[in-house]
């Protein structure tokens, strides 16, 4: 099978970091990834997106004409791609940062307000980790626990705490996406 992420938003919300963790947990498991990150002519908090392709089979090409799954974290990205996610596809959106409804009835939307989660865990920056909780706990694209291996290993020489608040972070995520999983499915 053969999946297909967009991620989206500001320098500095962790788009990059978001892409190439879970493409590296894909590769950790055995499957194909390709991660391609674009960037915005400014600097931090400018534009940001990359694309990261999940297949069990060689993937021949990085870019995908539409998505299968659209993340976004905040509204000018929501606005730039939406229209690049098929229909039937997943659309996880940061409702802190989108305020407007969601127009398209042909996607399934998850909207959590991932800015607030993590600044009650302790950083706003993990933002990023609980919208790809809810993107595995809506999809089991890859496992929890290699993907809370692929954050050990990343923020291993951080300093203490944000390891365990990340792995909150991500168990957080994982509860809003399985508890909108039977609704997908609907």
């Amino acid at each position: 099978m053969k999946q297909s992420f967009v991620f989206s938003g500001s320098g500095g919300q962790g788009i990059m970091s978001a892409g190439i963790t879970l493409a590296q947990t894909a590769i950790d498991m055995g499957k194909h990834a390709t991660y391609l990150p674009e960037y915005g002519p400014e600097q931090r908090g400018g534009s940001a997106k990359c694309t990261v392709v999940i297949s069990d089979d060689t993937i021949v090409s990085p870019l995908p004409k539409m998505c299968d799954h659209l993340i976004v974290m905040n509204e000018q990205a929501y606005a730039k791609f939406i229209d690049d996610l098929k229909p039937e596809g997943l659309l996880l959106a940061n409702e802190a940062r989108i305020k407007d409804e969601i127009e398209r009835d042909d996607v399934f939307c998850i909207k959590a307000n991932v800015d607030d989660i993590a600044q009650q865990l302790g950083n706003e920056k993990a933002a990023n980790v609980v919208l790809i909780g809810i993107l595995i706990g809506a999809t089991d694209v890859v496992s929890r626990e290699v993907f809370a291996k692929s954050l050990e290993e990343k923020f291993k020489d951080k300093k203490p705490g944000i390891l365990e608040m990340n792995l909150a972070a991500l168990e957080k995520g994982i509860a809003i996406g399985k508890a909108h999983k039977d609704e997908r499915k609907a």
